[in-house]
């Protein structure tokens, strides 16, 4: 009988206890499927609301219940909110889901804990493992194992007006962070007059994109300590990036509150009212722009968060989720099919042509014929995630100490270095041991 404690999920931690033993009915359906006998019995797969378009798990399902006919599939769509305890529950009972998907940010969380998920390390190549991307790639992995195949991914990207650069003289996108500050300043001088124009929208706490700017200059949030992390931002290099993103603010005089994130209010509304030249999103933002100005689809352009080496572009943080199998699946060789199945090139295609970038795929085609989507798929390769660190969910669900970071340093209420020293103490407090 195994026992297992303690599983941090998001902001709570619940103490758990499973009745999977030794021997149960997932391992003898794995052995039996290495000797090449039929699959039998359900699989059941919780993928997440929006995570893939219905034509393609219609088609998978279909496909993978002919390939196998003593297998029938229990497709399940989860939704986000209060997934991790629904997660938490349905992997401490004797029957949980076959095939769950976790978000990326998340899956150290259930990959720290003995028994939870199950080792994938021997799989990778029967799930295509030589083309995963590799920011998903690193937050399914724990202590030197695999437990996440890579689903999908999404990153920012800078969005901005075609027709506002035009008509300010910007020839072409910057392509180094000193061009970005140059185009801010002729669009400033071009539209400046009108007291409501924003050559940038950058509210106070998008961390998402400080992440960019604390990569691009060589830093990190935290650093790997043993299996634990050690914050790392009161570093020169991740002072540096702070410093950028209040030249950002600065420069542009955005009118983005400080105290807040590019949710509150809804950066896409506020750039739909038409006075914003540039926003840093992702691609999707812009549908909900054009629901207040439909000619903003035609209108709008986007290029790569630029780096402080000319020509190249910053690290882009990945968000998005990874594929894993429960350890007291009763299904694990169906389960191990199933994800085998959906890492083919032939569904990836098809989540890449859904306008995500897809995780076991190195062919991004699918993105290509949208000018926004092919701008992230291009800056994905130069992804990067979040530390893999168990407790990390606290950091997001509770007083995020970067968000804390940035408001006290861009309102003045504190300098770069007591900024990034307390929050520095503060993540060392959620994730250092």
């Amino acid at each position: 009988m195994k026992r297992w404690l303690k599983l941090a999920a998001g902001a709570a931690a619940f103490t758990l206890a499973t009745a999977g033993c030794a021997g149960s009915s997932g391992s003898d359906t794995a052995a039996s499927s290495s000797g090449n006998a039929p699959l039998s019995g359900n699989v059941t797969v919780w993928l997440m609301t929006g995570s893939a378009p219905t034509t393609l798990t219609d088609a998978l399902n279909k496909e993978f219940e002919a390939a196998h006919p003593g297998v029938k599939v229990k497709y399940e769509i989860q939704q986000w909110d209060g997934i991790q305890q629904k997660l938490t529950t349905a992997l401490a009972s004797g029957a949980p889901p076959d095939v769950i998907e976790v978000g990326n940010t998340q899956t150290a969380a259930f990959a720290s804990q003995d028994g939870v998920l199950t080792d994938l390390s021997a799989d990778k190549d029967s799930f295509n493992g030589a083309q995963w991307l590799k920011g998903l790639a690193d937050s399914g992995s724990y202590d030197g194992k695999t437990f996440g195949v890579p689903f999908y991914a999404a990153n920012r990207e800078v969005i901005y007006r075609k027709d506002m650069f035009e008509q300010a003289g910007i020839a072409k996108p910057p392509a180094s962070n000193d061009e970005w500050i140059d185009a801010i300043g002729k669009l400033k001088a071009k539209f400046g007059s009108d007291p409501d124009f924003q050559a940038l929208y950058m509210p106070g706490q998008n961390w998402y994109a400080l992440l960019s700017f604390i990569w691009d200059n060589g830093g990190d949030i935290a650093k790997a300590d043993g299996k634990n992390y050690k914050a790392s931002l009161d570093t020169p290099e991740a002072k540096a990036g702070l410093d950028f993103y209040k030249k950002l603010v600065d420069t542009s005089g955005t009118k983005a509150p400080k105290d807040a994130d590019e949710a509150k209010p809804q950066q896409a509304t506020v750039y739909g009212a038409g006075k914003v030249a540039m926003m840093i999103g992702l691609p999707w933002e812009l549908a909900t722009a054009a629901k207040t100005d439909a000619s903003l689809t035609g209108k709008t352009g986007a290029f790569a968060i630029p780096s402080k080496t000319a020509g190249q572009s910053a690290p882009v943080f990945l968000g998005g989720s990874n594929l894993a199998i429960p350890a007291n699946s009763k299904n694990v060789a169906a389960a191990k099919e199933y994800i085998k199945l959906l890492s083919s090139a032939k569904y990836q295609s098809q989540l890449a042509a859904a306008g995500v970038v897809p995780g076991t795929s190195t062919d991004l085609t699918g993105l290509d014929k949208d000018p926004l989507g092919s701008v992230m798929a291009k800056a994905s390769a130069n992804g990067k995630a979040v530390p893999a660190s168990p407790k990390w969910g606290d950091v997001e669900s509770g007083q995020n100490p970067v968000k804390d970071m940035l408001t006290a340093y861009l309102t003045g209420k504190k300098t770069l270095d007591q900024a990034t020293a307390d929050a520095n103490a503060a993540l060392n407090k959620l994730i250092g041991g």
